[in-house]
């Protein structure tokens, strides 16, 4: 048995505890400190371990992008950054869109020290797949091959799916066509094309009965019509990512816009960045998710889209903390308890809350201890983050594992 004393953070407040968590990494016991523990900590925040639901982890069974990251250097990065589980995209080089495909993959998570959720890809041709998985859909082009180019083309395919939990990347196919010789990655890949398709998406959410979760959205616009439609009822949650919290266009210069091309990509004002951070923060966003997606240093040179963030999820917050005054209850919110109602629909261990019978995976956060984000604090394979340079006010102390406690640099 682990036992671990400090001042927790649930959805309502903060007071200080002792926690007990058996050997199976199972929390028995929240009870009044007694003074005495494995783990004492004095004024550092212990919050529901952080939950990522937008990573590319970059292994599949071809091994062939594992230069980049794997299922275990992605869990470290995740423990880094004070992450305790992730959920995995599927646009890999042999994307998991079958039971065979899909348990092939899952067993290359093994070797990460953190449990690793699967999405599975929806295709032209593919079906739902006999097990309980959440999917993922890409309606316009992104990175990897699984995605749609017509309207037409992706409701065929999700008649498939009715009933099931489906995730959108929301870039309307035809919008990006009709821009594709724009100037510049931001102009061919412009706002309309998020708005249109976050409207498509959630037409289809209705249609076909899904549980629909909408991904990285990156405008003002595409938030509101997803606050609309669930005031009428329609079942369905949404994301946002630290680099369109934290950064917009006007921090672009020559040396650096290549390196923060992501799709979609980085806005262009600041009020839409602010928008976005007030809507995480009063809850009309559900859930922080990174979009940790690694490539080389060589390749972002070369246009590659994708950014890094698991190793910076921890410290990252604490400048929504400082900058932005989230409460600790509203990290956890966003952070934890969110994106726990989604991932604990996959897997028999119940996160997202510090209570007996959840799982012992805790993110404990020093709010006032700076970091400044190097390559060497860097965990991920590909050692490098958008967020290099940069000091945040706060860190990661330490992520807690089923009770068992990993320092953090970044």
């Amino acid at each position: 048995m682990t036992t671990i004393e400090g001042i927790i953070v649930n959805n309502e407040g903060q007071t200080r505890k002792r926690v007990e968590i058996d050997d199976s990494g199972i929390i028995t016991k929240v009870a009044e400190p007694t003074g005495e523990a494995d783990v004492v900590f004095k004024d550092e925040l212990i919050f529901p371990g952080f939950i990522d639901l937008h990573v590319h982890a970059r292994e599949d069974q071809s091994g062939t992008q594992t230069y980049k990251e794997d299922f275990k250097t992605a869990g470290e990065a995740s423990i880094n950054g004070g992450v305790v589980v992730f959920a995995e995209m599927p646009n890999n080089p042999i994307p998991p869109v079958d039971d065979a495909s899909y348990n092939a993959k899952k067993e290359l998570t093994k070797k990460s020290d953190i449990e690793i959720i699967l999405y599975a890809g929806i295709g032209s041709s593919t079906n739902p797949l006999n097990q309980n998985v959440p999917y993922k859909v890409f309606m316009g082009q992104s990175i990897g091959d699984l995605f749609f180019s017509t309207r037409e083309s992706l409701e065929t395919a999700l008649a498939k799916y009715q009933g099931k939990n489906i995730s959108f990347h929301c870039e309307d196919p035809k919008t990006l066509n009709e821009c594709c010789d724009a100037d510049t990655h931001e102009h061919k890949r412009p706002p309309r094309a998020e708005i249109l398709a976050v409207d498509y998406a959630l037409e289809l959410i209705e249609k076909f009965n899904l549980k629909g979760r909408i991904c990285h959205c990156s405008t003002m616009e595409g938030v509101m019509k997803v606050i609309e439609a669930k005031k009428r009822g329609l079942n369905v949650t949404v994301e946002v990512t630290p680099h369109h919290l934290y950064f917009d266009e006007s921090m672009f210069t020559d040396s650096n816009h290549t390196l923060f091309q992501v799709n979609p990509p980085i806005r262009q004002t600041r009020e839409n960045r602010l928008y976005l951070i007030q809507a995480l923060k009063n809850g009309d966003i559900d859930c922080l998710g990174t979009d940790h997606a690694p490539h080389t240093i060589e390749e972002k040179e070369k246009g590659m889209s994708g950014l890094t963030h698991l190793d910076t999820y921890g410290s990252f917050v604490t400048w929504l903390a400082h900058e932005h005054q989230f409460a600790p209850a509203e990290i956890a919110r966003a952070c934890s308890e969110n994106p726990a109602k989604f991932i604990n629909k996959f897997t028999d261990k119940k996160y997202g809350e510090i209570k007996e019978g959840f799982v012992g995976s805790l993110t404990v956060i020093d709010m006032n201890k700076s970091i400044k984000i190097e390559s060497e604090n860097l965990k991920t394979k590909c050692k490098w983050s958008p967020f290099l340079g940069v000091e945040f006010p706060g860190s990661v102390v330490a992520t807690i594992i089923k009770g068992i406690p990993y320092q953090s640099k970044a």
